[in-house]
């Protein structure tokens, strides 16, 4: 039976992520698979590999062949490298020792060289968002500039307006007030006065003129 250490994919649309499986050749990708060794998420920065590094290098001794995204994987994770050295150790080109010694001196170099990325790449983000904080404030500071000119200029116009309308309105006070002040132009005193200048008491003097007392004298004559 042909065995490939293979990719098994999982996850929703668009954030896909994978199983690391030992399958048959002939299975299909997502069907039966023989074994479990590991998973795989492309979807962080560095992407995330969780191996189980034993049983990755046993299947590789045994004759599994792994795909290329796979074998990628395995060459990122040092199991290459631990299969190329235990074939020099059997061949007696080194030690079992000596050839340990190198692997770790690897993996220590390596260890580094994801510490720095992931540094360089925190230090990266920071600085993005340094970035993206400080154009919105720049947009936000904007804004309320905008904001409050669009305020100043509708209260300018308001206040326009108040004294336009207090100008239209200034004119008809007057005239109302002579209006109101006419009836009192009217001299209604020099027709109560009239009344005082005529002498009536004068008028009524007049009849004391006939002096009838001389009636009785005809009296007399009877």
């Amino acid at each position: 039976m042909a065995t490939k250490i293979r990719l098994q994919r999982h996850g929703r649309k668009g954030y896909a992520f994978y199983h690391i499986v030992i399958a048959d050749s002939r299975a299909p990708r997502d069907g039966k698979f023989i074994e479990r060794i590991g998973s795989y998420n492309p979807n962080t920065n560095p992407a995330t590999i969780d191996l189980k590094f034993d049983r990755a290098l046993y299947w590789m001794n045994v004759g599994a062949q792994p795909t290329d995204t796979v074998r990628n994987i395995l060459s990122d994770e040092g199991v290459l490298l631990k299969k190329h050295l235990m074939g020099g150790v059997s061949k007696g080109a080194f030690t079992e020792a000596d050839a340990e010694s190198k692997f770790q001196a690897w993996k220590d170099a390596r260890q580094s060289a994801v510490k720095a990325k992931v540094s360089k790449l925190g230090e990266a983000e920071r600085t993005a968002e340094k970035t993206r904080l400080e154009a919105e404030k720049a947009v936000n500071k904007a804004k309320a500039e905008a904001l409050a000119a669009k305020k100043a200029e509708a209260a300018a116009r308001e206040r326009a307006e108040e004294k336009a309308k207090e100008v239209s309105e200034t004119p008809e006070t007057p005239e109302v007030a002579e209006a109101i002040e006419t009836p009192e132009v009217v001299e209604p005193a020099e027709v109560v006065e009239t009344p005082e200048v005529v002498e009536a008491p004068e008028a009524v003097e007049t009849p004391e003129v006939p002096e009838t007392p001389e009636a009785p004298a005809s009296e007399e004559q009877s």
